[in-house]
């Protein structure tokens, strides 16, 4: 667009060359001069100001630069227009010298080349005899570049400022699709993790059982069963971990129905006692709720079997107004009740074997905006979390 312009500026200039001194010639030898010398000078500046839009040493004097020039040509094509015939026709450089200036400048300077351009023109018709009202009505048309300018100006600024808002949404959206890529990406870490530490801490349970009956009691036949429970452990954890990566997105189960499956694959597991129970009216919770409560009591139970083998285990889901609160609690030997509450003084929140469990859970239950609770409690261990019930 700067070459179109800049041609069209030219061959423009031009033509109204050809008209002003060839089809319509002044008529006497001082409105020749008039003309030929203003012309002369309007030529010198617009020759300048195509050097300034395509010279990159002068890009930086541009602002203070252009309102000059624009200001020469006015005057000058002024002077050479008031001088008649043709002429007249040179006045169309003082409007968009005018109109350029109001539109690239500040409104002093813009105003300044206006008046240069009116005053020479009015002069220059006065001295050559031009009636009162034409010049007077001239003279309005080229103070109109200014208000024309003025528009052009609060257009452009509101355009610029419209892209600079569309990069901006642009970018922001760029950022807000990272962020919903890197929390997607947390939550599948997170639930791989679960579903894994759940599986991967049932197996070693077994395969350390088996190796005990190797190593102290010697029979082979009970350890083989041990270790053929292991293998349908790990089976059943390949499957649960492809229904976990499937679930990520798809609807869960109600939350007690999948409490209640997952305490009877405990028991069944472990062969142990495990009780579930029910409060309050249940009602449907979102799925990541229902996600998270369901992976806080599989890591409870995993920690149960890991802490207090062979104890029975109660987990206890009830329904308030206002949250939902799951509670697992187990009973521990003294020992391990010491060593649990030790454990529970010295790191908080966190299995006693320092791993990631219950502070992911905790993580995963902040999302939401719930709580997480776990510590010895009148020797038995309690983890209890706690999630906002939608309205």
């Amino acid at each position: 667009m700067r070459t179109v312009n800049s041609v069209a500026r030219i061959l423009g200039f031009a033509w109204l060359g050809v008209l002003a001194f060839v089809i319509s010639p002044p008529s006497g030898l001082a409105a020749t001069l008039v003309q030929a010398v203003g012309y002369t000078v309007a030529a010198l500046a617009v020759v300048a100001w195509t050097l300034l839009d395509f010279s990159p040493r002068a890009a930086r004097h541009r602002e203070r630069v252009l309102p000059v020039l624009c200001g020469v040509i006015a005057a000058a094509t002024g002077v050479a227009a008031g001088a008649g015939t043709g002429g007249l026709a040179l006045l169309i450089f003082a409007l968009v010298g005018a109109l350029v200036a109001a539109g690239s400048a500040s409104i002093g300077a813009a105003t300044a080349v206006t008046s240069a351009g009116v005053l020479a023109f009015v002069v220059s018709g006065l001295v050559f005899g031009a009636s009162v009202g034409p010049l007077i009505g001239l003279a309005a048309a080229v103070a109109s570049g200014l208000l024309l300018g003025r528009n052009w100006s609060v257009y452009r600024v509101q355009a610029e400022q419209s892209a600079a808002l569309l990069a901006q949404r642009d970018q922001l959206e760029a950022e807000q699709r990272r962020a919903d890529l890197l929390d997607e990406r947390t939550r599948i870490a997170r639930e791989i993790h679960d579903v894994l530490a759940h599986s991967l801490g049932a197996l070693g349970i077994q395969i350390q059982a088996a190796r005990s009956v190797l190593t102290d009691r010697g029979d082979i036949d009970r350890a083989e069963e041990l270790l053929a429970a292991a293998q349908r452990m790990a089976a059943e954890g390949l499957v649960e971990t492809r229904r976990a990566v499937q679930a990520l997105r798809a609807d869960t189960l109600p939350l007690d129905a999948e409490l209640a499956k997952v305490t009877e694959t405990y028991a069944q597991r472990y062969g142990v006692s495990v009780t579930f129970n029910t409060g309050g009216s249940p009602r449907p919770l979102p799925p990541d709720a229902t996600v998270a409560l369901l992976r806080v009591a599989q890591e409870a139970l995993v920690n149960a079997a890991k802490h207090a083998a062979g104890q029975r285990v109660d987990v206890r889901l009830d329904y308030a107004d206002a949250e939902v609160t799951l509670a697992v609690r187990n009973p521990l030997t003294p020992d391990a009740a010491a060593d649990r509450a030790a454990a529970d003084r010295a790191v908080g929140i966190r299995t006693a074997d320092a791993g990631y469990g219950l502070t992911g859970m905790q993580e995963r239950l902040r999302l939401l905006n719930g709580t997480l609770e776990a510590g010895c409690r009148d020797g038995q261990w309690v983890v209890t979390a706690r999630v906002p019930r939608p309205a």
